[in-house]
């Protein structure tokens, strides 16, 4: 029978951090193996003592002098080395944009198999990690498993839970990070101006569509949003087309899963539904009664987006009030 040694998570995103150790914990759990957690940073220490909580059973404490420095490198090095010392079946790395990219060097680096963007993992009678994702901008879904250990797979934001913490103990290890030699020198480093949560991590979305018609007419949905204590959004026709904004959500954008999504005079073309379909409620307004958002909706609204918008608004003031 294969020997298991523990199931790895990492992520620099510490939501994702506690929602990867919720997978592991079950991971692990069928397996009746460890669970570790791999901190890299010089916040570490402060982070410890709350995996263990959320159910870490160890947990890695790494930091180094020159991890602000060269961080993408360090990182790399630091868990290829620490992987091979001491050999994880499993590593389940946060679907982030560093850390899709750091899967994919680790993998590459120890010659195994790795699955990006997994929103199931589960372990099978024979003990093999199976995991499924979305492709085809949601029209399949493939399973997988591994042919070589460890087995690394990302996992998007809100694919998992988080356990509720509990009073638990944990063996928490200080490690140094593995010295590596940059391969760029960092000239400057500009941080970037954020006044607005990240419409991935939004709890709210309201999302408009080819259906406004100019970029001062987001002003009812920015209101809605700040009642709402959500975040609003756009498709990608209004950023690439019309030029109105840089970002947007779908297949070639932002992957979002608010507990609610608002989609104001939204079509429901595939590339956006893609982007946004593991919403848990969806809510669609739209004048064309056969708009193909409706199929994905929970909650229809056959109308004016200039006119059902600010009524909204206008009756959640007044019940605020």
């Amino acid at each position: 029978m294969k020997e298991y040694v523990s199931v790895w998570v990492y992520s620099e995103n510490n939501n994702l951090m506690l929602e990867l150790i919720s997978c592991g914990r079950s991971l692990s759990d069928t397996l009746k193996i460890e669970l570790t957690a791999v901190l890299i940073g010089d916040e570490a220490e402060g982070k410890a003592d709350k995996l263990v909580k959320y159910g870490a059973d160890k947990v890695f404490m790494i930091n180094h002098p020159t991890l602000k420095e060269s961080p993408d490198e360090i990182c790399l090095a630091t868990l290829t080395d620490l992987i091979a010392t001491h050999k994880p079946e499993i590593l389940l790395i946060g679907s982030t944009k560093n850390g899709k990219e750091l899967a994919s060097r680790i993998a590459a680096r120890l010659e195994t198999g790795c699955i990006q963007d997994c929103s199931y993992l589960t372990i099978n009678g024979e003990g093999q990690l199976i995991t499924k994702r979305v492709v085809y901008s949601g029209n399949a879904v493939v399973t997988a498993t591994f042919s070589r250990s460890p087995h690394i797979a990302t996992v998007p934001l809100r694919t998992f839970e988080k356990l509720e913490p509990t009073e638990r103990k944990g063996n928490i290890m200080k490690l140094e990070a593995k010295a590596v030699k940059p391969r760029l020198d960092v000239v400057s480093v500009s941080k970037m101006e954020v006044t607005d949560v990240k419409v991935e991590e939004a709890r709210i979305v309201i999302c408009g569509g080819r259906g406004i018609d100019s970029k001062e007419d987001f002003k009812p949905l920015k209101e809605l949003a700040q009642i709402l204590e959500g975040q609003v959004s756009n498709t990608r026709p209004l950023a690439e087309d019309r030029k109105w904004f840089s970002g947007w959500v779908g297949l070639s954008g932002k992957k979002i899963k608010p507990t609610v999504y608002i989609g104001c005079g939204i079509s429901g073309m595939i590339q956006h539904v893609a982007g946004m379909r593991d919403s848990k409620i969806v809510v669609a307004i739209n004048k064309d009664p056969e708009a193909a958002i409706f199929e994905f909706a929970d909650y229809m609204v056959v109308g004016d987006l200039y006119e059902i918008v600010p009524a909204i608004v206008k009756e959640l003031k007044k019940a605020l009030d």
